[in-house]
């Protein structure tokens, strides 16, 4: 299984500043490069456009991230393909494919914050349309150099050249989903890898979501190795479990409370609530490494799934305990889920210690 960690940019409370943004840039280049030094295999980039966030131009943050690593897979976590151009998305990141060499993945997702579609000049009200419209030629994007085109939503195209074009003859293209059946069937019929982010329910509940997306797949013709899924969710650690209960704890509850959609209206978790979302068959992965490596065994029982995503930097978390996490993750739990799972590190490295002591002196903690 792989393992890897990806971001919104989340600034702490209060701190919507420029300076404040800048911080939390260099933090998430510094993040990047320790999780590629470590042996994590994926680092992904969401984007957000508004201020309690630093990251609205994600393949730039994930360009300069190319240009600080070496081995790690490189994706946005998502890409928000209703309020974008699929031309310009493809660009963007069969360009970062040639500036990793060749380590580019384009996750595309609907968009659970609706603020890019007025910011972009695009209608609520053809939300689902604009997403089905755009995955389709962002498809043919990838399939042909050469392309004749015609929608509702982009002018059309006549038989033009789309340059430049990855390394890879076919950019790995991910759907993010949220576990809507739609999502499951779309991404099953397209044969594409799906990911499921789960931040509030139980997991067990998704097992038919999961199922739904492989038989339809299978159905429409494509083989088991292409129905590749990822599970995502939130993730904090500490060696000792209720002291990383202890302190996530505030950092979570001022997240769900004001960094979903819709702003200022967002989720109360007490404390109740965090400990059955923290608990074994909870969504919210939070404790010691064999806390956190047991519920993704779990998982896999469960969903068979070949990638594991942490988001664990939430609410603005200080840089000191994302690189404690990154080397725990790397240093303790991945060899748990090698053994557990038969598996060998395919990157061949075992410097999953390193100290974060060298990226911090590059930033201010």
């Amino acid at each position: 299984m792989e393992i890897g960690i990806y971001t919104f940019g989340d600034l702490p409370a209060g701190a919507r500043c420029p300076g404040a943004a800048q911080q939390r840039l260099k933090e998430i280049i510094a993040a990047a490069k320790m999780a590629d030094e470590a042996g994590l295999h994926v680092f992904g980039v969401g984007e957000h456009h508004r201020s309690d966030y630093a990251v609205s131009a994600h393949t730039v943050v994930l360009g300069a991230i190319a240009a600080v690593t070496r081995n790690i897979r490189l994706t946005s976590a998502v890409t928000i393909l209703s309020s974008a151009d699929p031309v310009r998305v493809f660009e963007d990141f069969a360009t970062l494919d040639l500036l990793s060499d060749g380590r580019a993945e384009l996750m595309a997702g609907r968009g659970a914050f609706v603020e890019s579609f007025p910011l972009f000049g695009f209608e609520l009200q053809d939300y689902d349309a604009l997403y089905n419209e755009k995955l389709d030629l962002l498809l043919k994007l990838r399939a042909n150099e050469r392309i004749t085109w015609e929608g509702r939503f982009r002018p059309a195209m006549d038989d033009v050249e789309v340059a430049p074009r990855p390394l890879s003859s076919k950019l790995p293209i991910w759907i993010g989903a949220g576990g809507t059946p739609q999502s499951a069937v779309r991404a099953g019929q397209a044969g594409l890898p799906l990911n499921l982010a789960n931040i509030s329910g139980e997991p067990a509940r998704f097992k038919p979501f999961i199922d739904l997306y492989r038989k339809t797949g299978l159905e429409a013709g494509h083989t088991a190795a292409d129905l590749k899924v990822a599970i995502s969710g939130h993730l904090h650690m500490q060696k000792d479990s209720q002291r990383a209960r202890d302190e996530f704890f505030p950092h979570y509850t001022h997240y769900m409370r004001h960094n979903l959609p819709q702003r200022d209206v967002g989720w109360t978790i007490s404390k109740s609530d965090y400990a059955q979302l923290a608990s074994p068959c909870g969504s919210l992965f939070v404790g010691s490494p064999q806390e956190i490596a047991d519920k993704i065994l779990y998982e896999h029982e469960l969903f068979g799934h070949q990638r594991f995503l942490a988001q664990i930097d939430i609410g603005g978390l200080p840089f000191a305990k994302v690189a404690n996490v990154i080397e725990l993750l790397a240093g303790e739990v991945l060899p748990i889920l090698k053994r557990a799972l038969g598996q060998q590190d395919s990157r061949g490295t075992d410097n999953t210690s390193k100290s974060r002591d060298s990226h911090e002196s590059t930033i201010r903690v």
